[in-house]
């Protein structure tokens, strides 16, 4: 198939595959275009998917080859290498992005980068081989009986030498992309069942429901008096207790052992039960008591004491056995006191993702100002905070040098259920993420994204519950493919729910790519006319966290840019909506206290 013919062939089935008319011969549920339904054709979802990376299921018919089977068959490739480029794709072959000269002066975006600072796109370099296939580089040079051509490596893969440019793969529109890390995983792995204090960050399994009233008795909601019946209320000191001084009260967590009767009175603190024939409590600065005659008390109230002042009776906030809260629920510093009110010593939840962070880059320092050529890691303080604020469990992230060796080894051995890479996703002498997955035969989901900043950004399965994540070096493309990628996949691994969408007015125009998705840092600001919106801010070059930094949420801006008071897609960050410093794991940024 030449590139052309490949080139139509994707505009057709990437229409029908995804959002095609009802009914049509491209769903996602129908047979592909031209090919008849019946056995032996793979996941609608996984075809499409593999299509929309340049890496189509190669298709053998009955007569094509006279080693094929009998039925058709689908040969599934782990790492795509079609050289393709895809129409709605702002990357060409040879590498070249489309000219982008915004004629603002603060959205000076490289136009070919958002990458690592090294290499301005994302290529790949693998090749899908069908049984008899010329350019097959089985090193074997043979298929198995039922003409699969799945490459069968050596047990102990070489380290990929230089491996020049990659043909530029087809960039997946920037929701597209989205929805594939979502659905990257069928679901969250099995629940846990873990202390209280364990479960904070993770989503509950099962509905939260109350294993006994609240409050469990009647009790005082103020400091003052118990009394019984109409004022005024005899103050008698309880059996027992010395007749010399105040009478004693009923305080918080001593049960009463004497039924108050009716015109008497009896001090009780907040929070205390309320002894049985009570029938209101008279607040403190609400009652004069006075001497008798007789050496008693009596108290005195200027206004009348209704019935159930100031009590909280049993079962006022639930009963035993009614849903506080469903299942899916984030478990929240709240959540775990209204767990333990509720009678909870453990919860049953989902347990928090554990994602490693793998800094790539022999320029970056970890301390320090600036020199000789090298910079500060922005992204190592920046990332795992960030993750934390997921939900996720990661720990400090590491530095590793640009090695293949290296990288390959750190990957083998993470037991994270995502790796997360950051530089080395585009082809430079030393950006060994593309061949470390080659060498891995991991399978690429998406290798690059038409969005601005962050396009190289990719997602692989290295194993059936095992990811990696490879961000751009830049900072503000590796905030990209955070939000583009990472949080959908953790998000479903934490089984929490996605951010209901909301759209939001633009303060001020925008300028976008020609063709790609924009990711614009934005801050609420209230407008006359509009009410709440999203002003852009400056600083958004790839580069830069400056904007960032300073913003609310991340604009989604449509190929072509938007005008002033265009409703919006944002992206909300993490801390805008409520967030806590506190890392699950005690770690603080180099440098801090």
């Amino acid at each position: 198939m030449t590139d052309g013919e490949f080139d139509g062939e994707f505009d057709g089935e990437y229409d029908g595959a995804f959002g095609g008319e009802p009914g049509g011969t491209g769903g996602m549920a129908g047979p592909t275009r031209g090919e008849p339904a019946g056995e032996g054709r793979g996941d609608p979802f996984d075809e499409a998917l593999a299509l929309a990376n340049a890496a189509a299921p190669v298709r053998v018919r009955p007569g094509t080859d006279a080693g094929a089977a009998a039925e058709p068959m689908t040969v599934r490739v782990p790492y795509a290498t079609r050289e393709t480029t895809a129409p709605h794709s702002s990357i060409r072959g040879g590498g070249g992005d489309v000219p982008y000269t915004p004629d603002d002066p603060f959205s000076l975006d490289d136009p070919a980068a958002c990458g690592n600072g090294r290499s301005s796109t994302s290529r790949s370099s693998s090749t899908p081989r069908s049984p008899g296939h010329s350019g097959s580089s089985d090193p074997s040079g043979s298929s198995d009986p039922s003409g699969s051509s799945e490459p069968s490596g050596p047990e102990d893969p070489p380290a990929p030498t230089a491996s020049g440019p990659r043909p530029a793969p087809a960039a997946l529109p920037w929701h597209l992309a989205r929805d594939i890390a979502e659905r990257a995983v069928p679901g969250p792995p099995a629940p846990e069942t873990s202390a209280l204090g364990d479960a904070l960050g993770r989503t509950l399994a099962a509905p939260l429901t109350a294993l006994t009233d609240l409050p469990s008795f009647d009790t005082s909601a103020m400091d003052g008096w118990a009394v019984s019946g109409p004022g005024p209320w005899r103050l008698d000191h309880p059996a027992g207790a010395p007749e010399a001084g105040p009478p004693p009260g009923i305080l918080a967590g001593h049960a009463p052992t004497e039924a108050l009767h009716d015109g008497h009175a009896v001090p009780i603190a907040t929070g205390a039960r309320i002894p049985p024939g009570a029938t209101a409590v008279l607040r403190s600065e609400h009652g004069e008591v006075r001497e008798l005659t007789d050496g008693g008390r009596r108290l005195y109230a200027p206004q009348p004491a209704p019935p159930g002042q100031d009590i909280r009776p049993r079962g006022q906030e639930c009963r035993r056995g009614d849903q506080l809260l469903p299942a899916g629920a984030l478990v929240t510093p709240a959540v775990l006191g209204l767990a333990a009110a509720a009678g909870y010593d453990e919860l049953t939840a989902y347990r928090r993702p554990r994602a490693e962070v793998l800094v790539l880059g022999d320029e970056l320092l970890d301390h320090g100002l600036p020199q000789d050529g090298r910079i500060r890691d922005a992204l190592g303080p920046m990332l795992a905070p960030w993750l934390h604020a997921l939900g996720v469990e990661a720990a400090a992230p590491r530095h590793l040098a640009d090695d293949a060796d290296t990288l390959y080894a750190a990957v083998v051995e993470s037991t994270a259920d995502v790796v997360i890479t950051t530089g080395g996703t585009a082809s430079g002498p030393v950006d060994h993420v593309h061949p470390t997955l080659r060498r891995l035969g991991a399978e690429v989901l998406v290798d690059g994204v038409a969005v601005r900043p962050g396009h190289p950004m990719l997602l692989a399965r290295l194993a059936p519950h095992r990811h990696l994540v490879g961000l751009p070096g830049n900072p503000l493309a590796a905030v990209s493919g955070l939000v583009t990628l990472a949080e959908p996949l953790l998000r479903t691994l934490a089984a929490r729910p996605p951010a209901a969408p909301y759209r939001t007015p633009l303060a001020a125009p925008v300028h976008g790519h020609p063709q790609d998705t924009r990711l614009v840092p934005v801050a609420y600001r209230e407008d006359e006319r509009h009410g709440l919106t999203a002003a852009p801010l400056r600083f958004h070059g790839p580069a830069m966290l400056r904007g960032i930094a300073a913003a609310d949420a991340l604009a989604v801006v449509p190929p072509g840019g938007a005008q002033r008071g265009t409703e919006l897609e944002l992206l909300e960050l993490p801390w805008s909506a409520g967030w806590s410093p506190v890392s699950s794991t005690g770690w603080t940024a180099p440098g801090g206290a």
